[in-house]
């Protein structure tokens, strides 16, 4: 890579600088100001999903590596992993991975289920692969449901923010999307009433709503954001969400007078996402429409490859992609890109202060799809799955020759 004498962008990641610049036809650094809005976005590129860890919460420290629950889960899951595996192995993260083989496979029964509970409660921290769910069987209950469940993580969180260079239609998008996790449509109480007549329940509580509610506020307090909009369909479901949006604002009012809330019904909502998504700086919704949201906000800024997401509770936090899809049609093919994967490691590392870690490697992907345009054929690239991992521990090096 040509570098620009003036070094105008550097990867600060433990004491080490590597140039990152924009040249112009000279091989000059295009203008300073370009230089300045480089740091910005890598620094923003850092600085990803990353809700504060509650003290109280328990994480497993053996000879000052901290262990991780790891679970494959199904379709590109296992390979991802494999890749994150590599790159902390790589940068000599003092991490270490206690795996358990949780899938969708019918032979994997309940007691897997109870060991991979049993192991993010000792561990406190998990990362996982999405596991696929049976359409075609009522009886098999959703394997990902039920850990947020037990684990009461009753938070779900996605950071999405635009990449640069990436292609997408709107640029300077920053939401942070917070989904309640553990009720709603997804209780999983439905039934057949008689033969044709389906009965499908909506549970939600005062209680966990109100959760749900300072969960986003406290977010939006702690990381300087503005304002909060709470997502609902109050106008249809007046008890269900009129109850949500009722306890939303009866707690922005009473408690966070100092954040701007707003509320929007969700089907306006998701056209505005998609018209002038700028507008947006908290999110906060009930399960299903977190869900649909997510999916639609991580479309804005680039695709499901890109962005990573957390599940939280007041004790255990397990990481995973955005978009909680297995990706079953790209397993093996060596094409799936595996920047959503990673980043779901570095917010990890961040939630068990292996900040420096997290920078280094951060740093490295940055440089990676920014500057080297190693990228996977979902956002217009042809590199595999593995040149772009094998381009992040390249630049790592680097760092580390330099150093």
């Amino acid at each position: 890579m040509t570098q620009c004498s003036c070094r105008c962008v550097f990867m600060r990641s433990l004491g080490v600088c590597i140039p990152r610049v924009q040249l112009g036809i000279d091989g000059r650094c295009a203008a300073t100001s370009h230089a300045t809005k480089c740091a910005i976005e890598m620094q923003k590129f850092r600085s990803h999903v990353l809700p504060h860890r509650k003290d109280r919460i328990h994480l497993a420290r053996y000879g000052g590596r901290q262990r991780v629950t790891m679970l494959p889960g199904d379709g590109i899951g296992p390979e991802m992993l494999a890749h994150v595996k590599n790159i902390f192995a790589f940068a000599n993260v003092p991490v270490d991975f206690e795996e358990i083989p949780l899938s969708s496979n019918l032979a994997s029964d309940d007691t897997v289920m109870d060991t991979a509970i049993m192991a993010i409660e000792r561990n406190g921290v998990a990362i996982k692969g999405n596991i696929e769910t049976h359409f075609d069987d009522p009886q098999f209950k959703s394997r990902n449901v039920e850990l947020r469940r037990r684990l009461d993580l009753y938070a779900n969180v996605l950071h999405c923010i635009s990449i640069p260079t990436i292609p997408a239609r709107h640029k300077g998008i920053d939401i942070v999307i917070v989904r309640e996790n553990t009720e709603g449509e997804y209780s999983g109480l439905e039934h057949e009433a008689r033969k044709g007549i389906v009965e499908s329940l909506k549970i939600v509580t005062r209680n966990n709503i109100e959760r749900i509610a300072r969960f986003a506020f406290e977010y939006a307090l702690s990381h300087g954001r503005k304002k909060v909009t709470a997502v609902h369909k109050a106008n249809i479901q007046k008890l269900a969400d009129g109850l949500f949006l009722h306890v939303c604002r009866e707690v922005a009012e009473n408690e966070y007078p100092q954040i701007k809330f707003e509320s929007m019904i969700v089907d306006n909502a998701s056209m505005q996402m998609v018209s002038h998504p700028q507008q947006f700086d908290v999110m906060l919704m009930p399960n299903l429409y977190g869900n649909i949201i997510s999916s639609v906000g991580c479309g804005l800024v680039g695709g499901a490859g890109l962005v990573s997401g957390v599940n939280i509770g007041d004790k255990y936090a397990v990481f995973e992609t955005g978009v909680r899809s297995a990706g079953t049609a790209l397993t093996g093919k060596d094409i799936a890109n595996p920047t959503a994967f990673i980043r779901a490691g570095l917010d990890m590392l961040r939630y068990l202060g292996l900040n420096k870690y997290a920078d280094l490697i951060s740093d490295a992907l940055f440089i990676a799809i920014t500057d080297r345009h190693v990228r996977t054929a979902d956002i217009q690239g042809s590199a595999k799955s593995s040149d772009l991992v094998n381009a992040v521990i390249e630049i790592i090096g680097e760092a580390r020759r330099k150093s």
